[in-house]
């Protein structure tokens, strides 16, 4: 599923126009972007939890020449799904 058909999935099981399913999930989506940014956990209760997390500055060997390099510290983001979620999988 892409983010065409979720909004037309969220615009079926709402009633709502596709523009306003549009609209409301660029919001949502945006705002947990929004939290990440300022390293705010993101938790969405059945569903899961949204963070970042700092991955060390290191060392790497460059594949093409062999020579080593130094790839700087950076926050990356993280999901973990929630229990809810985990069991309908199953």
């Amino acid at each position: 599923m892409n983010k065409s058909d979720l909004i037309n999935w969220v615009a079926k099981e709402t009633g709502v126009t596709k523009k306003t399913a549009q609209l409301c999930l660029n919001a949502t989506l945006g705002g947990v972007a929004h939290a990440l940014t300022k390293k705010d956990k993101v938790t969405l209760v059945g569903f899961g939890t949204f963070y970042t997390l700092k991955r060390k500055a290191r060392k790497a060997r460059n594949p093409r020449t062999g020579s080593m390099i130094n790839v700087p510290a950076k926050n990356y983001p993280k999901w973990r799904a929630g229990t809810d979620l985990k069991s309908k999988i199953k």
